[in-house]
């Protein structure tokens, strides 16, 4: 077999990436090693998904715990509708998906089992006891960086790291860092989480798993608490309604086309005012 015919097969369709995509031969780690036939971040996704700390996304809560319904949404499930809806995204820009969904995969690994509640509990345990703070997203660069030896790109830490999903924009842009940038960046938000919320993902594909993950939950979440019976649908605001739409897929939809149309062949992520 001729095994550097196989690796350009898997790196055939960069040619074709957008000139503001993420190439596999940027990709940086940490430790320096030689891929196998998988690009680097395509790796990353391998062994994002055979880690064990992936099976235990399982049991952590999105927003609703110790519910009698099976149908209600976990981190495993979040991750997925993330992953899925950012690689819908980075496809029609012309980005790459492995990036992507690597990113993407992992971005929720640091959450605890009762999620933004239990990270408060924890947050205010370290500010008292360690004087230091806790944040889901650094304690899952954290996880990957120090605790295993998964040695992923620093590309998909700096993703996991700025992911921000609580936290709306109207531009999403890009900015260049260096391996130490992006190191001394993570030190001081390990320190102050506060710091990381002013954080910019050093890719695309990581501005478009930032947005994706506001996707990935918002309509979710409503069908959620209308399944439990805590909200109704037409208790849902007109005004959000009327553009958005008032279930999961409208809202997805919308929200995805818009942010298409308006970020086409631009080094940013931008969406329409109204949505």
């Amino acid at each position: 077999m001729d095994i550097e015919r196989v690796k350009e097969n898997f790196l055939n369709k960069e040619k074709y990436l957008s000139c503001y995509a993420t190439k596999s031969s940027d990709a940086i780690r940490l430790k320096e090693e030689k891929e196998d036939i998988r690009p680097s971040f395509f790796h990353d996704i391998d062994r994002i998904i055979h880690a064990l700390s992936y099976n235990r996304y399982m049991d952590k809560t999105q927003v609703f715990s110790e519910c009698d319904n099976d149908h209600i949404s976990h981190r495993m499930v979040h991750v997925q509708l993330v992953s899925k809806t950012a690689r819908t995204i980075g496809r029609a820009l012309n980005l790459n998906e492995d990036l992507i969904e690597a990113i993407a995969l992992a971005h929720d690994i640091g959450h605890t089992p009762l999620g933004h509640s239990g990270e408060k509990m924890l947050n205010d345990i370290c500010k008292e006891e360690l004087n230091t703070s806790f944040a889901h997203n650094m304690q899952g660069v954290n996880y990957y960086m120090n605790l295993t030896n998964t040695n992923l790109t620093i590309q998909v830490l700096d993703g996991i790291m700025c992911h921000n999903g609580e936290i709306l924009s109207s531009i999403y842009k890009p900015v260049n860092k260096t391996k130490e940038e992006f190191l001394n960046e993570y030190k001081e938000a390990f320190i102050d989480s506060s710091k990381a919320l002013k954080y910019h993902p050093m890719t695309l594909e990581g501005c478009v798993v930032r947005i994706s993950d506001i996707i990935g939950y918002i309509g979710r979440d409503i069908e959620d608490a209308i399944r439990l019976e805590k909200i109704k649908r037409e208790e849902i605001p007109p005004h959000i309604t009327k553009i958005l739409g008032n279930t999961n897929k409208e809202i997805i939809n919308t929200i995805v086309m818009d942010i298409i149309d308006h970020s086409y062949n631009k080094p940013y992520l931008e969406m329409s005012d109204s949505v």
